[in-house]
């Protein structure tokens, strides 16, 4: 990771697959940029309670692909997939493009470091103890069978006059290990005293080890997790 804050930035297109996947010429490329964009802000603020860690969209012709990556999926689907069929709707018109959802549960939240980090943000927002969110949130991320951790809060922290920045760390968090999968998450927490952002990095273990099933759960003593269930729409 070196001295940058984002890990994934530069394994992009490498060890890491790309959030939008397309192709569009130069007089195109920047509509279809900001529709992207449009389309996960929209999904992002209506079900904000959902935990979507992320978006991946592709597209063809005539047709764009999304790809909703969901730990609460019944949030999404709703019954009996009136729910997906309102959102999708909702997204044609807003693009006035033929849209297909894919909905991609995701198995464990401890393993994501962007539900991580909004769950930190929503326990800040009720007015909990930053240090006692903070070592709660490290033990149960680890005993969700990854590497290490890293947590970063910054602000008014406890409602003090200046702001400050304080970090926690368990396990290993590598540096400079491009084939390690150092997963990264944001978010901001708005206080009464003011905002407060949330920086977590979790280390996932070798891309190789992911790819093969054993990895961090070999490392746990846990089984191999199954294949992630997707319901397409």
């Amino acid at each position: 990771m070196g001295q940058k804050v984002r890990p994934t930035g530069y394994r992009i297109g490498i060890v890491e697959d790309w959030r939008s996947r397309w192709y569009a010429s130069k007089k195109e490329f920047g509509a279809l940029l900001v529709e992207d964009h449009k389309i996960r802000s929209f999904v992002k603020t209506k079900y904000q309670y959902a935990g979507i860690p992320k978006i991946e969209i592709e597209r063809t012709r005539d047709q764009v692909v999304v790809h909703l990556f969901t730990a609460r999926p019944g949030i999404i689907i709703g019954r009996k997939g009136q729910e997906v069929d309102r959102l999708k709707a909702e997204l044609e018109d807003l693009t006035g493009r033929r849209m297909e959802l894919k909905i991609v549960e995701v198995n464990s939240p401890f393993r994501s470091a962007v539900l991580v980090a909004e769950d930190i943000a929503q326990q800040l927002m009720k007015r909990g103890s930053f240090r006692r969110i903070v070592k709660r949130t490290l033990d149960q991320v680890m005993e969700a069978g990854v590497y290490g951790i890293k947590v970063q809060v910054s602000g008014r922290l406890g409602g003090a006059e200046m702001s400050r920045t304080e970090k926690a760390i368990r396990g290993s968090i590598p540096l400079s290990t491009l084939q390690r999968h150092v997963d990264y998450g944001f978010a901001t927490a708005k206080t009464a005293q003011g905002i407060i952002g949330v920086k977590v990095w979790i280390d996932l273990g070798d891309y190789k080890d992911e790819e093969n099933g054993d990895g961090a759960n070999a490392a746990a003593g846990q089984a191999p997790q199954k294949p992630k269930k997707t319901h397409k729409r």
